[in-house]
Formats: C-alpha cells, sequence, structure tokens
C-alpha cells in the first residue's frame, strides 16, 4: 500500500525544513524521496523558533510550492507546530522554550502572510493567552487548528472546541512522562474523540504499541489520523542529525533523542516503516490502515 498522506513531515532524507535555507535541487530530491516511499502528500512542518526565522522558513516553502512542480505535487501546505505552545518542561518537548509565545492576532497574521495561502495547519495550545480567539481567527481563514504540546483544562479545551479546534496533535507526546493518573492530558483529549481527529505517532517509541493499541481501540476509526514526524533522519537510520539548532542522535532501534536523551525529537521512522509495524505488531488491517494514513488525512485537507 502506498499513497500516504502525511500530516508532520519536519524533513525527511537528509533535508531538514527548519534549517538553513534550501536550494530547489534539495526540495526537489527530497519530494522525490518522499514520493519513491509512497507519500503521495505531506505537510511540512515548521517548529517553534525565532518567529523571523519561522516566517523565512515558511516562505521559503510557500515559493517552493509556486515554484517547482515536484512541491506543489508531493506538499499539499505547511504545518505550523509553535510558536503558541505550553513553555512549561514536558509540554515545550523539543521546541526552544525560548521562542516560545503568546498567538496574538498580529503574529498570526504575520504567520498567514509569510505562507501566502499555504499555510493548512496549525498546532497550538489552547490554555495560552489569546489561545481560543486564536483558533477562531485561523478557522475563519480556512486553517486546521490542532491542539499539541498543551495542558488545558476540560473546560479550555471544550471553549477551543467550541471555537473550531478539531484536530490533536500526536497524543501521547509533547506531555510529562510523568501525569497525574486521571485527569491528565490524554484522558481529557480521549473523552472528547467524538470531536476530535487525533493523531498519532506510530514508531513504537513515541508511544509503546500497547498503549497505541489501546488508544486506537478508544478512538472512532473516522477520527485516527497517524503521522510519522519525521526528521531529516527519516530513512536513512542511525546516526546524529539536525533538527533545526538541534543534534538529534537516532540510536540502533530508530528512536530520535535529544542531545540530553531526555525525551524525544521527531522521528526517524518513515510512512512504510510504521505501516508494517501497524500490520505485523498490532495486526492492523489495510482497510483500517488506508482510512488512517490516506482517507482520514486527506478529508481534512479538503
Amino acid at each position: 500500500m502506498s499513497g500516504w498522506i502525511d500530516l508532520q513531515v519536519n524533513g525527511y532524507a537528509g533535508i531538514d525544513f527548519n534549517g538553513p535555507p534550501l536550494t530547489d535541487r534539495q526540495l526537489i530530491d527530497v519530494c522525490q524521496r518522499l514520493s519513491d516511499d509512497g507519500v503521495q502528500q505531506c505537510l511540512p512542518t515548521i517548529i517553534t523558533d525565532d518567529l523571523q526565522l519561522m516566517c523565512q522558513r515558511i516562505g521559503r516553502i510557500a515559493q517552493a510550492i509556486e515554484t517547482l512542480p515536484e512541491a506543489k505535487q508531493v506538499f499539499a501546505g505547511i504545518h505550523v507546530e509553535g510558536p503558541f505552545i505550553n513553555p512549561t518542561d514536558g509540554y515545550v518537548g523539543a521546541h526552544p522554550r525560548q521562542h516560545v509565545c503568546a498567538p496574538t492576532p498580529e503574529r498570526i497574521e504575520q504567520i498567514l502572510d509569510s505562507g501566502a495561502g499555504h499555510v493548512k495547519m496549525v498546532t497550538l495550545a489552547p490554555e495560552s493567552p489569546h489561545a481560543v480567539p486564536a483558533v477562531g481567527q485561523l478557522v475563519d481563514q480556512g486553517i486546521l487548528v490542532a491542539a499539541g504540546h498543551c495542558d488545558p483544562s476540560l473546560a479550555v479545551l471544550d471553549q477551543a472546541i467550541d471555537a473550531g479546534l478539531s484536530l490533536f496533535t500526536h497524543l501521547g507526546n509533547g506531555c510529562p512522562g510523568q501525569l497525574h493518573r486521571h485527569d491528565n492530558i490524554v484522558q481529557r483529549v480521549l473523552s472528547r474523540s467524538q470531536q476530535l481527529t487525533i493523531s498519532f505517532i506510530a514508531d513504537g517509541h513515541h508511544v509503546p504499541l500497547f498503549a497505541l493499541k489501546n488508544y486506537l481501540q478508544v478512538v472512532p476509526e473516522d477520527r485516527v489520523v497517524i503521522v510519522s514526524d519525521a526528521i531529516s533522519a527519516a530513512g536513512l537510520g542511525p546516526g546524529k542529525y539536525q533538527l533545526g539548532d538541534q543534534c538529534v542522535h537516532v540510536d540502533q532501534d530508530l528512536a530520535a533523542w535529544s542531545a540530553d536523551r531526555k525525551h524525544f525529537a521527531g522521528c526517524a521512522t518513515t510512512m512504510p516503516q510504521m505501516h508494517r509495524l501497524l500490520t505485523e505488531k498490532l495486526g492492523i488491517g489495510a482497510e483500517q490502515l488506508t482510512r488512517w494514513m490516506i482517507e482520514n488525512p486527506a478529508r481534512l485537507l479538503r
């Protein structure tokens, strides 16, 4: 099976979308490699950094979509993950805390302007100052809004849903390793799985496969999306790679670790490898995987 649609790709096959400006050749090559690996479309993902740098990177991807046929075919738009996230330990994840900020109307417009109409998805923390109005501002402009790297109360999560929040980014990640046993972000989001589409990283590291199996049994089939959260290491194997200014260590099991080995920093597993894990380790059938890896994300991008 191929034709996958991946809503979260930070980089791939040696190319980092969050690093120095990319050449046309690099962008053409990464599109070819994604296509070769069965990814029909994806959202290049720009993560938290200095806002000017983020806008430059967003602008470069937008320019590629408009000028390179290969990019137009593979890049379905741009996913902006941050800088409007929760800056506290665990929730901030691999994002540089010093660049986290609140989603003011001016900052949102700056990001959208840099994307020239190609920003399709924004991940933010609903509990951030101004975040609930920001959800409405983004939705009014046709942007998919996801919660992620966040810890909203159930009441705030519901307010964001009422404002148009429709997704949750990589549930089980972007949160501390130790949480309240009942009232935590995972349980709150699962309780709203009739209203939110929920994405999962299916590499066996970000969420252990036994836990992922439990989550997948709870969330309605039409509300599950598998994402790679790929970084430049994806498709290349163990070694040291860049994610923006960070050095990421990929071990022999393809787990991608921050330099201090305290948390994961993106993913080195490709969509074909995730498909294989879901099939062989969890016994997920082809029909379900088609829904989770093609049909559901495609519906979100319409």
